[in-house]
């Protein structure tokens, strides 16, 4: 994902080689993802609404708690990296930066992608089922 964020960047910087760019620091950030759904469903339960809320109430609330949650994880992972020495990435002086760790105008990636993550942690299992012995 974040490949084709730097791409776009690259783009409006005139470089229509599309060069993206990451770190592999940030796998073990963008894989707390897979947590976002036992994290909506928990919090779906502590609630008790779920089976009574409308499908369109319920994307709204697990993407507004997952955006929230992204922001949490960036923002608290960026602030310790910093302190490192080691945080790839800084929007100082950008629109809407908070202390440079985090962009409010991301709000709506964060949002989608927190959904996404969802659906891919939904879809697929972590392990493949073990073959029956007979």
């Amino acid at each position: 994902m974040e490949i084709i964020f730097t791409s776009i960047e690259s783009i409006a910087a005139g470089d229509l080689r599309l060069m993206g760019r990451t770190s592999l620091i940030m796998f073990p950030i963008y894989g707390m993802g897979a947590l976002l759904r036992p994290i909506g469903r928990g919090l779906d339960r502590w609630l008790g609404d779920f089976h009574t809320l409308k499908h369109r109430d319920q994307i709204w609330r697990h993407g507004i708690s997952d955006m929230v949650l992204i922001f949490f994880v960036e923002y608290v992972t960026g602030f310790f990296l910093r302190r490192a020495g080691i945080c790839p990435w800084d929007y100082s002086g950008r629109s809407f930066d908070i202390d440079g760790l985090i962009r409010l105008d991301f709000a709506p990636c964060w949002f989608l992608a927190g959904l996404l993550f969802e659906q891919i942690a939904a879809s697929r299992p972590l392990l493949p089922p073990s073959p029956r012995r007979k």
